[in-house]
């Protein structure tokens, strides 16, 4: 799966092992071993491992890897505020959308007929 981000492409491989390398370098950079990483999460090293390597892990998994380098607020920061809205607050009168609206497709009236519900 390619992912596209503003000029270039990325797979979620890529993504991954981005994440994987990033994670390895931190622990290295803290002097933190796979086995000590893996305990203070409450991970097995195994698991570490995985990530380290750019294998696909939970999102449990890397939350509780971040709250050991405490930047567990990280990547709830990389998420834009769904609450910072002008445009689209000030297109619904100033209301909070409650429902996401599925896509709409002209129906043809002229394909309907009665009993054909």
């Amino acid at each position: 799966m390619t992912h596209y981000v503003i000029g270039e492409a990325v797979t979620l491989e890529e993504r991954l092992a981005e994440i994987g390398d990033r994670v390895a370098k931190l622990r290295l950079s803290r002097n933190i071993t796979q086995a000590d990483l893996a305990a203070e999460a409450g991970l097995a090293e195994k698991t570490v491992k995985r990530l380290e390597a750019g294998r696909n892990v939970s999102l449990e998994t890397i939350l509780r890897v971040l709250e050991v380098f405490n930047l567990g607020g990280a990547l709830v920061q990389a998420l834009p505020d769904p609450e910072v809205r002008p445009v689209e607050r000030v297109r619904l009168g100033g209301r909070e959308r409650r429902r996401a609206s599925g896509s709409t497709q002209p129906s043809s009236k002229e394909d309907w007929e009665w009993g054909d519900e």
